[in-house]
This record gives C-alpha cells, structure tokens and sequence, in this order.
C-alpha cells in the first residue's frame, strides 16, 4: 500500500451519510409507528434555531480548515491540526454541527423517531469515525496533536 493511501483516518463512511442513513432508518420507523411532537409552534422555531445554528458552525469550520490549508474531505490526508474558531472548544465541531442539523430537522418535522435512534449515529460516529481519526492524528502530529486534545473535549 502506498504512503498516500495510508495517509488517512479509514473511516468507515462519510459522516453526513451516516448521519443520513440514521435519520432516515427513524423516519422509516415513524411510517410503521407513528410518534410525532405535540402540535406546538415551538418545535418550528426551535428546528430552524438549531439548523440555522448547525449552518453558522459548519461555515466557521470550514473557514478554520481553508484557512490552515486542510482538507475537509475524510478520505484525504489532514495537512495541519485546526485550533481556532469553533475547534477551541470542540475537536469535532463539524459533527457537532451534523448533530444540531439533524435534531433541528426533526423538530421541523416534529418526529420523535429520528431523536430516538440518533444515539446510533452517534455510536457509529465515535467509534467508526471519530476514534478513528484521532489514532490517525496522533500518529501523524504527535505531540502537537496530543497537547489540542489535552485541552479541547472531543464534542462541547
């Protein structure tokens, strides 16, 4: 195996598909057995809360990652370690920002299903994605990497 496949995390799907696939596995389950939020016009105002919220860190982040020249992409190599913005209070705002989307959505569609099954994703998150990445970027920027994750928690 070439050095330039090894450069990666190998994790195992990209994180919004798997944030997808799970919403949609309670959104499938909502058609079988319906639980929806009380009628209340709270839960519209708190779903686009919450997504606009996700929108706001996600671009944050992603500003934080071009402007130390990173790639995005989980299936490209990492070039710097990102510690401002959003990253100096969470290692993985981006997943954050997937999880606040995700649970803005359901309030915008007042199902409880997809709230229900969210801890799969995040199951799935930590250890097929996440802990992934950080053995990868220990391993790459050792103690540079070691010293952010001494000091910034893994979600908030």
């Amino acid at each position: 195996m070439s050095d330039k496949k090894k450069d990666r995390a190998g994790v195992i799907a990209p994180p919004p598909v798997i944030y997808f696939v799970v919403f949609g596995l309670g959104y499938a389950l909502n058609y079988l057995q319906p639980l929806v939020l009380p009628p209340h016009s709270a839960w519209t105002v708190v779903g686009w809360g919450l997504i606009g919220l996700s929108i706001m860190v996600a671009a944050s982040c992603l500003l934080s990652m071009k402007r130390v020249g990173t790639n995005v992409d989980v299936y490209k190599p990492s070039t710097a370690i990102v510690t401002d913005g959003a990253y100096g209070f969470s290692r993985n705002p981006i997943y954050l920002s997937l999880t606040t989307l995700y649970i803005g959505v359901a309030f915008l569609i007042s199902m409880i299903w997809p709230l229900l099954v969210l801890p799969i994703a995040l199951l799935i998150m930590q250890s097929g994605v996440i802990k992934r990445e950080e053995r990868y970027l220990a391993e790459k920027f050792g103690a540079e990497y070691l010293q952010y994750k001494a000091k910034v928690r893994r979600w908030i």
